[in-house]
């Protein structure tokens, strides 16, 4: 993998695990890549990496860069995103990075970022590992690596993975999703997009089944979801069933998800917060295809790294 520059971002909360984030610093020099904007690392304003003005500058200075790095990478996740969205430099991220060769990535709570952009002037970003979460981990997943570095740099993004759907068929449109939480919070905001024809591709962790039904619940009532043409569900992670929720799991949800909305919905891609992920761009064609629980899932029109 040739060299990259490397921009680090750190919006939403504090880095907790700062072995890691070090850790994920010291494999990317190693293998060559040049790290910009470290100082975010140890950053720390309450719960949050710095104050919102301090995180929010992390955005919008992107806009005033005279060389941009070649990929922008998100520290971690948490909380403090959504309290940067009415302050972010749309227009202006809009007329530097548009069209460039950048990779603007991360996952979790940045998803309300990556929405936002597109909502506001298109921008396209990528579902992405983080610094510290997936590039800190004690032992890198390269099937992480893999479909990262793959996604970043190939005009085609492909993803292949065996799904239990019982769905079959082929289904074109705009790929676009996230963490569902975060989805969610932006219902009714100027900040969630509006796009017909979508294949929405969801993840989420520690929420129980009957949580991520409610919240597709709230998709499907505010309309949402009748403007989907598919659903693609990740990974659903760290959450225990017990006794008293009687066989109410997850396929449960997907299920009735196909009863209630006529939706096909295509499970179990390695997508989240999980040591394996793939990376997937957010705001471009896509076509998905299913035959007898094998799936893939063909994205184009993503910006690629030179």
């Amino acid at each position: 993998m040739l060299p990259r520059s490397i921009r680090l971002i750190s919006p939403s909360g504090y880095c907790h695990n700062q072995t890691a984030a070090q850790r994920a610093v010291h494999y990317l020099r190693e293998a060559g890549h040049q790290i910009e904007n470290e100082k975010v690392i140890t950053r720390r304003f309450q719960r949050f990496a710095g104050t919102d003005a301090e995180r929010l500058a992390d955005i919008n200075q992107l806009a005033q860069l005279s060389v941009l790095p070649d990929i922008v990478l998100a520290v971690r996740g948490g909380y403090g995103a959504s309290r940067l969205l009415e302050s972010i430099d749309y227009i202006g991220l809009q007329r530097r990075l548009l069209n460039q060769p950048i990779a603007l990535c991360g996952h979790s709570d940045f998803t309300v970022i990556q929405l936002a952009l597109l909502a506001q002037v298109g921008l396209t970003s990528f579902s992405a590992p983080m610094l510290a979460g997936n590039f800190g981990a004690e032992v890198l997943s390269e099937f992480t690596l893999h479909h990262f570095w793959h996604a970043l740099t190939s005009p085609t993004v492909n993803v292949a993975w065996q799904s239990a759907t019982p769905d079959q068929g082929e289904w074109q449109g705009t790929l676009w999703g996230g963490n569902l939480a975060m989805i969610c919070s932006l219902i009714g905001t100027p900040w969630m997009p509006q796009f017909e024809n979508g294949i929405l591709v969801i993840e989420d962790v520690n929420e129980h089944p009957f949580r991520i039904e409610r919240m597709l619940l709230q998709l499907q009532q505010s309309g949402i979801l009748a403007r989907q043409r598919a659903i693609i569900t990740g990974s659903f992670t760290s959450t225990a069933l017990s006794e008293y929720d009687n066989g109410f799991d997850f396929t449960t949800v997907w299920q009735r998800l196909r009863d209630t909305c006529s939706l096909p919905v295509i499970s179990d891609l390695a997508f989240g917060h999980a040591p394996d992920t793939v990376t997937l761009p957010l705001g471009v064609s896509a076509r998905l295809q299913v035959i007898q629980g094998q799936a893939q899932l063909h994205a184009t029109g993503h910006p690629v790294l030179r």
